[in-house]
């Protein structure tokens, strides 16, 4: 079985393993329906529910990439362009996973683009709760940016 989170194992000359610094290992994000949002979550990057309390739950991937989510409530807002993270970007197993994840933004009416540039492609959806997920392959193993995104002015 494939997953958008599954990162391909870094290589560097002739194929050598890289030395790892700093990964980012959880990211928590806040939603109005946990409910809505761990199916979304769940469907999308194909992770597993570890643990849930009424108001959070924890999805992982067996590779320990992690996502908490924590039910805020249906007025809660979410003010995109303050500080603070915007949006996480995950990376699919392969070109075949990263078309299913298109796929299922689709089905659920939350694709938004898929662009490409150079030998990177990017899915863009919006989850539930309006927030931007995005999608890529290859991930920064194998095509580590050299220049900022333009992406990132988009708002």
């Amino acid at each position: 079985m494939t997953a958008c989170w599954q990162a391909a194992l870094p290589t560097g000359i002739g194929g050598l393993k890289m030395a790892h610094g700093t990964r980012i290992n959880s990211a928590v994000t806040f939603v109005q329906e946990l409910d809505r949002s761990v199916s979304f979550y769940l469907d999308l990057l194909k992770l597993e529910l570890v643990d849930r309390s009424p108001t959070a739950a924890l999805l992982s991937s067996p590779a320990g990439s992690q996502l908490i989510l924590r039910s805020m409530g249906s007025d809660a807002p979410h003010s995109l362009g303050g500080v603070g993270v915007q949006y996480v970007v995950w990376t699919a197993d392969g070109r075949d996973d990263l078309s299913r994840c298109e796929r299922v933004l689709r089905e659920r009416s939350a694709h938004r683009e898929t662009r490409s540039s150079g030998e990177v492609t990017v899915v863009e959806g919006r989850d539930p709760d309006g927030i931007a997920v995005l999608v890529i392959y290859p991930g920064p193993d194998e095509a580590p940016l050299h220049k900022l995104p333009v992406r990132i002015y988009g708002w």
